[in-house]
């Protein structure tokens, strides 16, 4: 990073603990840090570059102003420095539009994030998988199956668990399999990684994109509409997804939360790490429980 960087301030919302704020030249920038040993390697801040330049002008994301590869024989760690953009953090937004009470104001926000979600779901790769370098070519999943995946992953859970949640796993990996294309997925498009316009409401920038690869094209939709339930949200996020993609809003809502199990058994699996895996798992567990897709364990 640049001598004229200042002090970095941690910018809150996250549980990784990675992410600053500083200044730069007089500017304020974004300072995103990869310690040695990162899960994905030394590569990891090229290819979170890559995929910024990917989908520049489709979403709206901040510019890239310098990359350093991490050198982990010399514990020298590496990072990404954006540019700092304004706005709202959008699990804020939901969150006081909610408390106000603003059934239109949570409808604008989730056609913003809807078109979000269906305009990464129109960007085609050629199969499954994570991105392993700064081309952005392609590395195999652990598992092809949301039942391997599940076995993989919960062996903490008891049997009888496992074969509850394997009732839902089975039909959801047959809904999935009918759509037989890969896409380009966030991976973790939630309110709390975007950034809107408080007045409004249109997104800014969508942030965090270490979780970025190939795969099903609901899984951004269905990581959208995981824990924010409130029907006029839920309704316009699926309707502008629709209004692009095409398709059926009941449908597509069925398929969505079938594509978010991947990602609930991920979460789960860490349970205790942090509040959101905690949240995931008190879900999946609902979700076996019923034998329903759609279960919410949470109250209004």
């Amino acid at each position: 990073m640049s001598e004229s960087t200042t002090s970095l301030t941690p910018l809150p919302g996250g549980h990784s603990g990675r992410t600053f704020v500083a200044d730069a030249a007089g500017e304020r920038v974004v300072v995103r840090i990869y310690p040695p040993g990162d899960r994905r390697g030394a590569a990891a801040p090229e290819v979170d570059r890559s995929v910024l330049r990917l989908v520049r002008g489709l979403v709206p994301v901040p510019d890239v102003l310098e990359v350093r590869r991490g050198v982990t024989e010399e514990d020298v760690p590496g990072l990404l420095v954006t540019s700092f953009v304004p706005g709202e953090r959008g699990d804020l937004a939901v969150q006081r539009l909610v408390d106000n009470g603003d059934t239109d104001g949570l409808t604008r926000l989730g056609r913003s994030l809807g078109d979000v979600a269906a305009a990464l779901a129109g960007m085609p790769q050629l199969r499954p998988g994570p991105f392993v370098d700064a081309e952005l070519r392609l590395g195999r999943f652990p598992a092809d199956d949301l039942l391997e995946w599940a076995a993989s992953r919960l062996r903490g859970w008891s049997d009888a668990r496992l074969d509850a949640l394997s009732d839902v796993c089975g039909p959801a990996q047959d809904l999935l399999d009918e759509v037989g294309r890969a896409s380009l997925v966030h991976g973790d498009l939630n309110p709390k990684n975007v950034l809107v316009a408080p007045e409004g409401l249109e997104v800014t920038a969508v942030l965090d994109w270490e979780y970025a690869h190939a795969g099903h094209p609901w899984t951004d939709l269905g990581n959208l509409l995981r824990f924010e339930r409130h029907p006029a949200y839920v309704a316009a996020v699926l309707d502008a997804w629709v209004a692009v993609r095409g398709g059926d809003p009941v449908g597509v809502l069925e398929g969505a939360r079938a594509a978010d199990l991947w990602a609930l058994v991920d979460l789960a699996s860490r349970a205790g790490e942090n509040p959101v895996a905690d949240r995931a798992e008190t879900l999946l567990l609902a979700i076996a429980e019923t034998a329903d897709v759609h279960a919410w364990p949470f109250g209004r």
